[in-house]
């Protein structure tokens, strides 16, 4: 044994070949300051060997490396710049000294080598993968950028434009592509990884393979003349710029970082790479999307948690075959949990199998699934008229009308023709589950399951916990949507839950402003453009339907008389009057069509102007400032109020459904996030400024409270 740490060991394997092995303590190698310092006496112990041949990297996991420990990095984040620096010297000196050694060095990849992990196989001579080698480097996902040599590496060992592509979008990449591009030299079966790489390690000690030459490829500058720079720079920058925004300055700071080391050898380069990745350490985003990724983390683990606790979901039933009950269906056989459909006419029933084809041809026509792939997921979901068509199943979703009545009946029925055991949940989105659970035998298995339209894309399902539900209930009924590859969040029992409770004052804030004389589409361009909502409130109430907005917003009336009742008619009750229910019937805020492709189009229609004049003071620009702080606040006080009263558990939970369940802007980072970074006691002299605009604008004693004492939610 040439060295032996807690993460990592080296041994003498035959021919003076060593291998260093990856072996953490978790389930998963992960490049942290320990690792990294087990790394560095490895590497040390090799130097001081004599008359080795060649160096393998390996691990004894299934995956090689998957990046840094992500739950290091706020912490390292609020370090001085000058230990940062020092940092990340220390890890760029070890790379360097692995890939200085002097014998040919290679990487066995099985599984992920992602950021420092792919950062770390680019210091070796060559590389070997297997078919489950994905291999990228995924740091401006989180507002960052690679800071152990990815910048300088890749371009110079895949080209700059193609390793620009793979820093800018963050994603990793099959085993394939990497071996077409040369970040892998050969993909080869799985038990003769370390065959092939003692062999190549035995030809680059004879000659046979040149490892010096790829060496000094990763050390030199880049090999692009002026002309060729300028095309491929400026390119890049234009598609960043397009793609990215001005909210998310990573992908654009790896590129300029690409450009500015080009004509610089490793070591002058690694010290722009440093210099820059410090500086994106110190933005709000990189704090914002790594708060996420840590508060994605949290809520999996409290979903792990529910799994080991709960029977797992083997038959489903959904009740209500429309689009988002074929979408529930859809995604419930898609991840290999049959379902059953049952609606009362075959109409709906059709209805909701198109639904379920049209998303599977979809994957068809992109490639992602075969023709016998379908048909087992078609076949997966079993459409009935018949509640005998129920037997066997141990979860149902009801998602017929957002009705109490009609699904006060169906809920009786359905409890009436399943076990005593089966959980039923309600895919109701404000109506409260206490008051469904009246209808019920047994409510104590009965919870909310709220999904969101398009359920096959939007993360996020609402669990709702009624005042009579079960523990065992809610663990069952968060594992089946895990099993279904969702993102569960547990939420106490109020009208709107948690989501909708907390969207509906902000669509009361847009109101407040059209009756204020403030145009919708400057609205929308400012909440989009320089808040960062992917839709304005006016697209998207137009989106969500102005029917369901209006039946919504008087559900959430009715629920808190005194902070969203009304007073009079609103520019949503002058939509819904004249039937103006947005882009399912074309007339909305804006007039829906589609282009040629098929693609939706909106339009500002001068008639909605016209109509929203009767509801509205003489027109009136607003600072963005202003539009901004008069949307939001109305928001942020009522997520304020439902952590207050338990209506949410946590701050982690609160911002990762904001983000997951509407688009909440992520480089944000939730609104708790948010505020942290404002300052409460600057958020609470804010909203006072405005508070003459009602009850929605006046901020909990709780609030003023941590303000007050300069607390953080985090």
């Amino acid at each position: 044994m040439i060295y032996q740490g807690e993460a990592l060991s080296v041994q003498l394997l035959q021919d003076g070949i060593a291998e260093l092995s990856f072996d953490g303590k978790g389930s998963i190698n992960k490049l942290d300051r320990a690792t990294l310092l087990s790394l560095e006496q490895a590497v040390t112990a090799l130097e001081q060997t004599p008359d080795l041949n060649g160096l393998m990297l390996t691990s004894r996991k299934d995956a090689f490396i998957v990046g840094a420990d992500i739950t290091e990095f706020l912490d390292m984040f609020d370090l001085p710049q000058a230990r940062l620096d020092d940092w990340l010297s220390q890890a760029n000196r070890i790379f360097n000294r692995i890939e200085d050694l002097p014998f040919p060095t290679v990487s066995l990849v099985r599984g992920y080598a992602l950021g420092g992990g792919c950062e770390c196989i680019l210091a070796t001579d060559f590389r070997i993968g297997d078919v489950s080698a994905r291999i990228g480097l995924p740091e401006t996902k989180l507002g960052l950028m690679p800071g152990f040599g990815g910048t300088v590496r890749l371009p110079r060992l895949i080209g700059a434009d193609n390793a620009m592509e793979w820093i800018t979008t963050g994603q990793d990449n099959k085993a394939d592509v990497c071996l077409a591009l040369g970040v892998l030299d050969a993909v080869v079966d799985t038990d003769k990884l370390q065959a092939s790489a003692i062999q190549l390690l035995k030809d680059a000690a004879l000659g046979k393979q040149d490892w010096q030459a790829k060496r000094a490829q990763k050390t030199a500058p880049l090999t692009l003349d002026k002309l060729e720079a300028a095309m491929s720079f400026n390119t890049a920058k234009g598609m960043v710029a397009a793609k990215a925004g001005p909210h998310y300055p990573a992908p654009m700071m790896a590129v300029t970082t690409i450009e500015a080391a080009a004509r610089l050898d490793r070591d002058q380069a690694l010290r722009i790479e440093q210099s820059n990745f410090i500086t994106l350490t110190q933005t709000s985003v990189a704090r914002a999307l790594v708060g996420i990724f840590l508060n994605d983390q949290f809520i999996k683990s409290k979903a792990k948690q529910a799994v080991r606790a709960a029977e797992p979901a083997r038959k489903a039933a959904v009740l209500g075959a429309g689009i988002m009950g074929g979408g529930i269906a859809y995604q419930s056989a898609v991840k290999g949990i049959p379902a059953v459909m049952k609606d009362i006419n075959d109409q709906a029933l059709t209805l909701g199998m198109n639904e379920a084809g049209k998303l599977l041809n979809k994957q068809l026509e992109r490639g992602k699934i075969d023709g016998t792939r379908l048909a087992t997921v078609l076949t997966g979901i079993t459409p009935t008229l018949s509640y005998d068509g129920l037997q066997g199943v141990d979860t149902v979703v009801e998602a017929v009308v957002e009705n109490p009545k009609v699904k006060a009946q169906v809920l009786a029925e359905v409890e009436a023709h399943v076990a005593d055991d089966t959980v039923i949940a309600s895919n109701t989105s404000t109506i409260p589950i206490s008051t469904l659970a009246k209808s019920l035998k047994r409510p104590e298995r009965f919870c909310g399951m709220h999904f969101f339209n398009p359920v096959h894309r939007m993360p996020l399902v609402e669990i709702i916990r009624g005042e009579q539900t079960s523990d065992d209930t809610i663990n069952r009924v968060v594992a089946y949507a895990a099993a279904m590859g969702k993102s569960p969040i547990v939420v106490n029992d109020c009208p709107g839950f948690f989501v909708n409770r907390v969207l509906f004052p902000y669509f009361f804030g847009f109101n407040q402003l059209v009756a204020d004389g403030a145009d919708f589409v400057q609205v929308d361009r400012v909440m989009e453009q320089q808040f960062g909502w992917p839709m304005g409130p006016a697209w998207l109430l137009d989106v969500v339907g102005i029917d369901t907005g209006h039946h919504a917003a008087a559900v959430m009336a009715d629920g808190f008389p005194e902070r969203m009742g009304k007073s009079g008619k609103d520019a949503i009750d002058v939509m819904y009057e004249q039937q103006r229910f947005g882009q399912k019937n074309g007339k909305g805020f804006y007039d829906h069509r589609r282009d040629r492709k098929g693609k939706p189009v909106k339009e500002a229609d001068p008639e909605s102007h016209e109509l929203l004049a009767t509801v509205a003071g003489e027109r009136s620009d607003f600072e963005p400032d202003d539009i901004i702080a008069r949307m939001m606040i109305p928001m942020i006080n009522e997520v304020v109020l439902c952590l207050e009263e338990g209506i949410i558990d946590s701050p982690a939970e609160a911002d990762m459904a904001l983000v997951y369940g509407i688009g909440f802007p992520p480089f944000h980072g939730g609104v708790f996030r948010y505020l942290d970074k404002m300052g409460l006691a600057a958020y609470v002299a804010l909203a006072d400024k405005f508070a003459h605009l009602g009850p929605l604008y006046h901020v909990s004693s709780g609030l003023r409270q941590m303000a007050a004492d300069n607390k953080t939610f985090y």
